[in-house]
């Protein structure tokens, strides 16, 4: 469930652009001082909303450094790094290892299996480091394999599971800002999911695999009726975010959460009426 919270490139100033890979470069330098090349290969633009989320409400020392790396040897870039960075790291690796997870036990992927071998010195670490979190995640993931198992399709079960954990990972601190932050990460992860069952429907529909949205597309409004569950989960989620007293990268972050998460949601039709029209 990666690759849904993004910027919308074209809808955004350049400096704020530049900003926000700086952000992104910043967590690629945490991950590979945190977990060395195998954690920097789990790199994705999804953490990264979560350390400019964080960075910008708490307001943390934060540094800025020009730099080169391997990806970039002969352009200088600037990286923005944040304990929240740090934190945006160690979330990330957990979500890369359950994911690795679910692919295997889903769809026996074994190129997951061994990626998530890889990782799981990471994970015992990080379930140490963050006890009660990684195991209400877990729980919440476990409770997710259970929807699979007796193939629900309330929808609302497996999604408000995963709108746990992602209200999980968007709150790192026990304070004032716990409560919007969860709800923020609550309804983001609910979007997540049922955009990535949107998404993948087809696909699991062939291969046999549980989708919760199987018994919703047989229904004549189906396309309209996700649209409108997929808004309903970015309002609350937006809501969340506005009463937040965010003043730094408020650009930025009102890209991703007004813009770019629909991002996917346009490729994923674009694609669909393209079949439709070679047909």
């Amino acid at each position: 469930m990666f690759g849904y919270i993004v910027i919308n490139k074209p809808e955004i100033r350049f400096k704020d652009y530049d900003l926000y890979r700086s952000y992104y470069c910043g967590l690629c330098r945490q991950l590979k001082e945190c977990y060395g090349l195998k954690g920097q290969a789990t790199l994705s633009f999804d953490m990264t909303f979560g350390a400019i989320l964080l960075t910008s409400l708490y307001e943390p020392e934060t540094t800025r450094k020009v730099c080169r790396c391997i990806v970039h040897p002969v352009h200088k870039h600037v990286e923005t790094v944040s304990k929240y960075s740090t934190y945006s790291a160690d979330m990330n690796i957990l979500l890369t290892y359950y994911k690795c997870r679910d692919d295997w036990q889903d769809e026996h992927k074994y190129k997951r299996l061994v990626q998530s071998k890889i990782l799981e010195g990471s994970f015992k670490r990080l379930r140490e480091k963050y006890p009660e979190k990684t195991e209400k995640i877990l729980e919440a993931l476990e409770k997710i394999h259970l929807c699979e198992e007796r193939d629900d399709q309330t929808v609302d079960g497996p999604a408000n599971l995963w709108g746990m954990a992602m209200g999980e990972i968007l709150t790192p601190n026990k304070d004032e800002w716990t409560d919007l932050l969860y709800r923020l990460g609550f309804f983001l992860g609910k979007f997540i999911y049922i955009m990535d069952a949107y998404e993948d429907r087809e696909d699991d529909l062939k291969n046999g695999r549980y989708n919760p949205l199987k018994s919703l597309g047989e229904r004549d409004d189906y396309e309209q009726r996700c649209k409108e569950i997929l808004t309903m989960m970015m309002s609350e989620c937006s809501k969340a975010f506005e009463q937040l007293p965010i003043v730094e990268n408020t650009n930025i972050l009102r890209n991703i959460l007004y813009s770019g998460v629909w991002c996917k949601y346009e490729l994923i039709n674009a694609k669909k009426q393209k079949g439709k029209e070679e047909k």
